[in-house]
């Protein structure tokens, strides 16, 4: 096994320029997913690490060998892309054993790790089967043991699940984490989606126009996004933003006041940096969905003045939640309310702001965050 350095690589195909100045560390048996819309550079950084492209600067290294310039075949790792890949002629053993084969390795050897790979994924009864016998799920199985038999150093794994209905996505996705809690090996892992990312990752790092806005556990990136980017990129649905705030001074309290919307308490952990902007312009409040409640079912002390009031527009009822599409002081947001709830389209409602989980961004700064 072997950890994975990035340190300062650009790509760039022609002009365009797609990684600006990457470094970043993967430990020794880490689970490292890249996140970040398309276009934003995580898949050219995997094509990097496996050989498939090389950096215009910069250097990789695989455990304690540089590898640039290095043949894929030649940097002891193993890939699983977005299509299956699979040889349609062969069985699932075939396919499996494949790369083995192509090394030589003793067919007894073979035998054993296709066997023991099969068996960590459930595919002991399938080994005789071909492709087309197998729905997309079990091909996705396939592909994860054909890279499991070769024992590599680091797993690449390129968008595996993008081809799945999303029952198969959950079921293969905790899999996948089962898998490595096993092996114990690295693991790079790309994705554009934030749900992946957040229930596969030991860390990630968030892509966007080619630069890493932010790197850290899922829990830090969630509790504490670096910039707008980020806050609006992680949790689902995403955070609601209301530009124009400002932090404002009333009967000895800090408050965010936020125009035509409602006023929100800044707590004592954030007052300091509250009242090192007073005054400044181009901030921008943030508050999750699962931030917001119905002031009517909140027993909680300032509930009157941490609250914006809102005309609904939407209500969806999932049964555990209610999320409520509403809009304030000319802005559109949403809240993930209890389904006690007696909210209805048309109607307004009184939102209690959980003031311990308020954001404050500059946007002069880049939307980096203030808290």
């Amino acid at each position: 096994m072997a950890r994975v350095q990035f340190e300062h690589v650009y790509k760039r195909f022609g002009k365009v320029e797609v990684v600006h100045d990457i470094s970043f560390d993967i430990k020794d048996q880490e689970f490292m997913v890249l996140v970040g819309p398309s276009g934003c550079g995580k898949s050219t950084c995997l094509r990097m690490v496996a050989g498939l492209e090389e950096p215009s600067e910069g250097e990789i290294w695989i455990g304690d060998k540089m590898v640039n310039g290095v043949d894929p075949k030649d940097r002891d790792i193993a890939m699983v892309f977005q299509n299956y890949a699979l040889y349609p002629h062969m069985t699932v053993f075939d396919n499996m054993a494949f790369g083995l084969k192509l090394r030589h390795f003793p067919k007894a050897e073979i035998k054993k790790r296709v066997e023991d790979a099969a068996a960590s994924l459930g595919l002991e009864a399938l080994l005789k089967r071909k492709p087309k016998e197998l729905s997309g799920g079990q091909r996705q199985r396939v592909a994860l043991g054909r890279a499991i038999v070769r024992e590599a150093k680091v797993f690449l794994m390129d968008e595996p699940l993008s081809n799945l209905d999303a029952k198969l996505r959950v079921e293969t996705r905790a899999n996948i984490i089962k898998l490595h809690q096993r092996i114990k090996t690295t693991v790079i892992y790309v994705t554009h989606d934030q749900v992946e990312a957040m229930t596969m990752g030991d860390r990630i790092a968030v892509l966007n126009g080619g630069l890493i806005q932010q790197l850290g556990a899922p829990q830090e990136l969630y509790d504490h996004p670096a910039n707008l980017f980020v806050a609006g990129f992680i949790g689902t649905p995403s955070m609601n933003f209301f530009k124009n705030a400002k932090v404002v001074n009333n009967d000895g309290e800090t408050k965010i006041a936020l125009d035509g919307i409602g006023q929100v308490i800044v707590p004592e952990k954030y007052v300091e940096k509250a009242r090192a902007v007073a005054g400044k312009g181009n901030l921008t409040f943030g508050i999750r969905p699962v931030h917001l409640e119905d002031a009517t079912l909140v027993r909680a002390d300032g509930v009157a003045r941490s609250s914006i009031e809102a005309t609904v527009d939407v209500v969806e009822n999932l049964g555990n939640e209610l999320q409520v599409y509403f809009m304030t002081g000319g802005q559109n947001a949403v809240a993930t309310l209890d389904p006690r709830s007696r909210v209805s389209v048309g109607n307004k409602v009184q939102l209690y702001v959980d003031s311990d989980h308020i954001h404050l961004f500059d946007e002069d700064d880049g939307g980096n965050a203030i808290f």
